[in-house]
């Protein structure tokens, strides 16, 4: 049987002809390879090197050339850092380091400068003992810009010389006038154009993107830029990097400079409002690495290499949930983790158990709290150095070293056993406050995980453990259902008679609720109104919200269009703001905008007239103008509603809960920061702050509620 299917098979084949000359275009011989010399393999496939040729790549040039200047920072020889963004389109960066060696390379006879700028795989980050730790690691930095420059000049401070050196994509060579369109002739070696001081030393490298790769519309972000050097200038203190922007004709130049490192970037991370002050953990610690190393006879041979690290950890609490962990190993950031990060995660919750046990703080009936109780509120830098760390690919995203995790773990442990062993009454009183929050966190856990059926989202036959002062509509679909939050029982009797059963609800509450921004969490859950609003949307609160078992597709808050309404208004956006945030980045919440007058017109010939509303005093002002210029009369006097109780049922609906008529207003928050800032200014404890808010801040009268 295997025999006639053998045969079957070749006689197929034999029909169709299947073999390697039978087409000439399917051929596939060596004289088909391509080898890419030089920096031709950098031009080919920019992406593989710099990510994209867009806007994002075009800043990843410039990182990778201000990169250099810091690991001379990081080794102790660079104080100063220039960008310079010109007119032109061209980029410098000016460091003061030690300069780029101008000696020759003995391998390939050329100098520092033309290795560094025009070999891959080529820089004095490989073990050789110049850089300690580096964010430069693979030696193609300098020469992938190159390669994507359609000009790049390098002048080196050092020795006493001005050292000068050009490119052009990448090949070595001589222009004759400025700018990357002058006359270009290949010339290799560097050329001596000037004297300066011994004691002077610097590198300076201006480069032209060359748009033959990069995308046209792709251009240097200033804020990126800002960012970056900010941060940078946070994790090597004492470095001022300055960001000179010359593109346009209001030119701009910001200087960044810490020296309080990373306890700084922890206060300038933090979004909310401070639990004690930062904790700094410093150590260090030894391991052992197998790698290859290059002999003499040019052989890779595998050798135990000492190495140590460095472990460096600014942490601050805040009031809020989120947490904001930001690592790096050197200066480069790691957003995804590693093996450092594991290390803190595993050695903080372990030292807080065993503090918070010792303090008295946890009760012997209760549980340890987890790394999420931990976590919560905090804001975390945690830095390593290291000479050669392994990452996870190129992106350097992760860090691998497995080293990393016990020695962080051990420093963490360490430091934080003494902080809490401290004898120092600042330290205790801090660490008191830590403790009794994250114990406050763990408590908050285990109680919302014991009321979490109680706020699932309940039909109308199971609603017996609802408010009874809702009054819930009779649709399940939640793309379809909306909650009407009102003031008072008189808001609602004429809101319920309004109202389309089918998918409105009405929940009615007593006046002002609690202010959310000084209470605790323990405080908010024991109000009735919060505890109210949270059980009827029915999502849960804080960290167990949970957006897709909200009750209500919409929630509206209909307060009275008055001050004691806006105020009643703030609180319930304070509440959402703090406790049910996804809400609002959903775009799930509304304010809904009743009338403030109602104008009637009077009719002529005994017709009846008209209603207009209006909803401010220069509205209807501007209103009973028109009308006047249109020679219409009205009532007098024009009827002002105080509240939603002098409303009837048939005003109300129309102006404004009827979805074919009303108006309403969608309450974001696109910037959770500032949000965040504005909320604690207006509505926190300190008192001092918004007094001054208030009496000197320019406002708009006309924008209030806009």
């Amino acid at each position: 049987m295997q025999t006639i299917c053998w045969l079957t098979f070749a006689t197929v084949a034999d029909e169709l002809n299947f073999t390697p000359e039978a087409n000439s275009q399917d051929s596939y011989t060596a004289k088909d390879l391509a080898v890419l010399e030089g920096l031709d393999a950098v031009r080919k496939r920019p992406g593989m090197y710099i990510g994209s040729t867009d806007s994002r790549g075009l800043q990843h040039c410039l990182w990778e050339i201000i990169d250099n200047s810091v690991d001379e920072a990081l080794a102790g020889h660079c104080k100063k850092i220039e960008i310079n963004l010109e007119s032109d389109g061209s980029v410098e960066v000016h460091d003061d380091g030690r300069g780029i060696p101008v000696d020759k390379e003995p391998k390939t006879g050329l100098t520092g400068v033309e290795v560094v700028m025009t070999k891959l795989h080529a820089g004095g980050k490989f073990g050789g003992g110049s850089y300690a730790a580096s964010g430069g690691l693979h030696g193609v930095g300098a020469s992938v810009v190159n390669a994507l420059a359609e000009r790049l000049d390098v002048e080196v401070d050092r020795n006493g010389k001005i050292y000068w050196m050009s490119f052009k994509r990448g090949v070595a060579g001589v222009f004759e006038g400025d700018g990357p369109k002058a006359e270009f002739t290949p010339q290799s070696g560097l050329r001596t154009i000037g004297k300066i001081s011994a004691k002077v030393t610097g590198t300076r490298t201006k480069w032209w993107s060359d748009r033959q790769i990069f995308l046209k519309d792709a251009e240097l972000d200033l804020e990126d830029i800002y960012a970056r050097a900010r941060q940078t200038s946070f994790l090597v203190p004492g470095l001022s990097i300055t960001v000179n922007d010359n593109r346009k004709k209001e030119k701009s130049s910001q200087v960044f400079f810490h020296k309080g490192g990373i306890s700084e970037y922890c206060d300038f991370l933090q979004p909310d409002a401070p639990v004690g002050e930062v904790i700094r953990i410093y150590g260090s610690g030894h391991y052992q690495e197998t790698v290859p190393v290059l002999d003499d006879k040019g052989h890779m041979v595998s050798t135990d290499v000492e190495r140590d690290m460095e472990v460096d950890i600014a942490l601050k609490w805040g009031m809020g949930f989120d947490t904001t962990l930001r690592s790096f190993v050197n200066i480069i950031a790691t957003p995804k983790g590693g093996s450092h990060v594991l290390g803190f995660e595993r050695a903080i919750t372990k030292a807080f158990n065993e503090a918070m046990r010792s303090a008295g703080i946890l009760k012997k009936n209760e549980i340890d709290v987890i790394k999420d109780d931990v976590m919560e509120g905090l804001t975390a830098v945690v830095t390593v150095r290291m000479s050669e760390p392994q990452f996870e690919g190129q992106t350097k995203e992760v860090l691998g070293t497995a080293a990393a995790t016990k020695i962080v773990s051990t420093v963490v442990a360490d430091k934080l056993k003494e902080f809490f062993a401290t004898t120092r009454r600042i330290d205790k009183a801090n660490g008191k406050l830590i403790m009794e929050k994250i114990a406050g966190a763990s408590r908050t856990r285990i109680s919302a995980r014991a009321h979490k059926d109680l706020q699932r989202r309940k039909n109308a036959l199971e609603s017996s453990s609802l408010p009874t002062k809702l009054s819930d509509c009779r649709s399940e679909d939640v793309t379809r259902t909306e909650l009407f939050i009102v003031e008072g029982d008189s808001a609602l009797g004429t809101t319920k008679a309004a109202r389309n059963s089918e998918f409105q609800a009405i929940l009615p509450i007593r006046g002002k609720i609690l202010n959310v921004q000084k209470a605790s969490l323990s405080q908010m859950l024991d109000d009735k109104e919060c505890g109210s609003i949270i059980q009827v949307i029915g999502a849960g609160s804080g960290k167990s919200f949970e957006l897709d078992e909200a009750r209500y597709g919409r929630v509206i808050l209909m307060s009275d269009a008055d001050v004691d309404g806006a105020h009643i208004r703030c609180l319930l956006l304070t509440l959402m703001y703090r406790y049910m945030r996804p809400m609002l980045d959903a775009g799930r919440v509304f304010a809904a905008i009743p009338p403030l007058h109602r104008i009637e017109t009077m009719g002529g010939g005994g017709k009846k007239g008209e209603y207009i509303y209006t909803y401010s005093d220069d509205e209807m002002k501007k209103v009973t103008a028109e009308l006047t210029k249109a020679g219409k009369k009205w009532k007098e006097p024009i009827q002002r509603y105080k509240g939603l109780g002098e409303m009837d049922a048939d005003q109300l609906r129309e102006t404004t809960m009827d979805p074919d008529a009303r108006t309403l207003r969608r309450i974001t928050v696109s910037d959770a920061t500032a949000a965040e800032q504005m909320f604690e200014l207006l509505m926190g404890n300190d008192v001092a702050p918004r007094k001054e808010f208030i009496s000197t801040a320019e406002i708009d009268r006309d924008r209030i509620d806009a």
